[in-house]
């Protein structure tokens, strides 16, 4: 996107007749908020001193007898909203306490920003790249519901392999085979091309898109890596738009990690790698053209890899993901080219530029902010006590027997057992102050809560498995 300066933001308001404003932010668990103003009431004094909003009702955030709160704008995410009118510019804002006059610490934006200045502190590198690839659905139709004597969901596509008896193109995508055949049989590429094309002018390089493995409208828009910050913003800007124009065209899409039983979930590989004065301190001469820095920074992740997925794992719904046979990965280990381990060397490319990891099990229903920041303190850890990440595992995982298995670990198989994880590994996550106990318990609790909401109620496959026992 676009760098811009306060008066640059305020002479664009001008010459492009924008007549709203709007202030948006995420909240803890990755929805963006947001508030309107007329274009009228922006002024320098916008950018000093923010704009007050009620913090209570925030989901997260703030009691009602502390809730007043201040937004301010950052100019350098500035851009003319595409799908609004009149004419509305965007901004993503910073949250501070107006008593204080400091920064809010639940502000998740916030700690990912302290996590790029720990970076730095260290002396390791000066910028984390991250190059997430979020995958998504786009459904011609949604329905889904809880009550007293009932809970479903139900959702269809053209596409799905369900329909191939309903009168209609004839072209249908059998369950695990969307990758990725050309079009009249992927119906989703003017779409994609739409979503591309609207994210190219808002300055987010997109380098490839495409249908992804399962039916129903699976799809795959892959941009440029960039800083961990930045990065984290273009994405919540990528999925308003994925969201945005399948609006448009009076269709539905979601992020959601497990959507289709018989089929694969939607996960969001994340690229990752750390620089320092312009070189790529990942490139060396160890396993697949790494570095030892990047051995040991694989080795952080791969240790802290059940605590973080609280965080790049953060829903029920994602551990439906995570189980073998879908291309999701269990097991804490790391290969080059291995699509079942939990972090892959790439190796498309011999260019030191190029090398990188792939984090293979986070998901887009996490807040980026956070997951990126986790990612990134865990392997600061790897690296700052040379954490040995053993031996790589460059065997197919999903078809090794038990025996074999033993020996490496595995990702948590349900929320709890994330949340477990951090409570008992969170101490790599207060360095620098980038995380707090504080924010760290609020989570947990607030996930806990989501996880006893769906306890509590029985699921309708289990009326087809004890209904007449």
């Amino acid at each position: 996107m676009p760098k811009y300066t306060p008066e640059e933001v305020l002479d664009l308001i001008q010459k492009e007749g924008v007549q709203y404003v709007d202030l948006r932010f995420s909240d803890p668990f990755g929805q963006w908020q947001h508030l309107t103003i007329p274009a009228y009431e922006i002024s320098k004094d916008t950018f000093e001193n923010g704009r007050g909003f009620d913090g209570s009702s925030i989901r997260g955030w703030q009691s009602i007898n502390e809730s007043d709160m201040l937004a301010k704008p950052d100019p350098n995410t500035a851009f003319i909203d595409p799908f609004i009118e009149p004419k509305t510019l965007v901004m993503i804002c910073d949250i501070y306490d107006p008593i204080t006059g400091e920064r809010y610490g639940r502000d998740t934006r916030y700690i990912a920003q302290k996590a790029e200045q720990y970076l730095k502190q260290t002396g390791i590198g000066d910028t984390a790249y991250f190059g997430p690839e979020a995958e998504f659905f786009i459904f011609d139709s949604v329905e889904f519901g809880t009550s007293a004597n009932y809970a479903f969901w139900r959702v269809d596509s053209e596409e799905g392999w369900w329909n191939r008896e309903v009168p209609s193109t004839g072209y249908k995508i059998p369950h695990k085979r969307g990758y990725f055949p050309a079009p009249p049989v992927d119906k989703m590429m003017e779409l994609r091309n739409e979503m591309v094309s609207i994210m190219s002018d808002l300055g987010i390089i997109v380098e490839l898109h495409h249908h992804e493995v399962a039916t129903a409208g699976q799809g795959e828009i892959d941009i440029r890596y960039d800083s961990l910050v930045n990065q984290a913003d273009k994405l919540f800007l990528y999925k308003y738009i994925v969201r945005m124009v399948a609006a448009k065209h009076g269709k539905y899409a979601t992020f959601m990690a497990k959507v289709l039983p018989n089929d694969n979930g939607s996960g969001m590989h994340t690229h990752f790698s750390i620089w320092k004065n312009g070189e790529n301190l990942f490139a060396g001469s160890e396993y697949a053209g790494l570095s030892k820095t990047a051995l040991y920074a694989i080795g952080g992740i791969l240790k802290h890899g059940p605590a973080i997925a609280a965080f790049t794992n953060p829903t029920v719904n994602s551990y439906h993901r995570l189980v073998p046979g879908y291309e999701a990965p269990v097991r804490l280990a790391y290969s080059a080219r291995n699509r079942s381990a939990a972090i892959r060397i790439p190796m498309y490319s011999q260019n030191p530029k190029a090398k990188r990891i792939e984090v293979r099990f986070p998901d887009a229903t996490s807040n980026p902010y956070l997951a990126f920041a986790a990612i990134l303190m865990a392997a600061i850890d790897g690296i700052e006590n040379e954490i040995d990440p053993g031996e790589p595992f460059d065997k197919d995982i999903y078809s090794l027997p038990p025996e074999e298995l033993e020996g490496i670990p595995q990702l948590p198989g349900s929320l709890e057992e994330a949340l477990k994880a951090l409570e008992n590994d969170y101490e790599f996550l207060l360095k620098g102050n980038v995380f707090t106990e504080e924010f760290l318990q609020l989570w947990i609790e607030a996930k806990r809560a989501e996880i006893d909401e769906l306890r509590f109620i029985p699921h309708p496959k289990e009326f087809e498995l004890y209904w007449d026992i």
